[in-house]
């Protein structure tokens, strides 16, 4: 496995090798121990997926607060998506900066986003199958989340991002400047 370290301190993208031959293709996508030892000392408790059918459904920006705070390894297991991060950990040289990659079901490739990010995804094509581990179980009181056009923020979606695809939720979230301090940055 490759990994190739972000501009936001922790987040990290891991594109795992592929063996091939005419048939197709082998790849081991997830090993605990080489996860821990390369990128995070984190356990994972829990995997989502999720279907989009559409090209530009907009998912997030979220996030969970502690003590149910996720961090999350997201990968697109069909078509392909415009993944985010954004730290929101106050006192961070980089709060409020995003960074964006295209995680696509024929790369392969994966998104590490730690506690203490927003995390958000767009589909560039139908039928996108995303699925994402977890490092803490769902938490109904600790779902929060950010306005995904917060201009404070300033993310440059894909042209194809549709905001009449957003769930109810995601259309009420608040700006970064009107949320509490869930997260504190601990510099090195």
């Amino acid at each position: 496995m490759d990994i190739y370290k972000s501009a936001l301190d922790g987040v990290v993208e891991i594109v795992p090798s592929r063996h091939g031959d005419h048939r197709g293709y082998f790849s081991e996508t997830f090993r605990d121990d080489w996860f821990q030892a390369n990128v995070a000392n984190f356990s994972f408790v829990q995997e989502n997926q999720s279907l989009s059918r559409a090209p530009g459904v907009l998912r997030g920006l979220h996030f969970q607060t502690n003590p149910s705070a996720q961090g999350k390894l997201v990968r697109c297991i069909s078509g392909s998506i415009f993944d985010v991060a954004v730290d929101i950990r106050v006192g961070s040289p980089s709060f409020g900066k995003w960074i964006g990659v295209t995680l696509t079901a024929e790369k392969g490739n994966q998104l590490w986003v730690p506690p203490g990010f927003l995390h958000g995804f767009c589909t560039m094509e139908p039928d996108c199958l995303v699925a994402y581990k977890v490092t803490a179980y769902y938490d109904r009181e600790c779902d929060k989340g950010v306005s995904w056009d917060d201009p404070a923020i300033g993310i440059v979606w894909p042209d194809v991002v549709d905001p009449t695809q957003l769930s109810p939720k995601d259309t009420q979230q608040p700006r970064l400047a009107d949320l509490t301090t869930y997260f504190t940055f601990e510099g090195h």
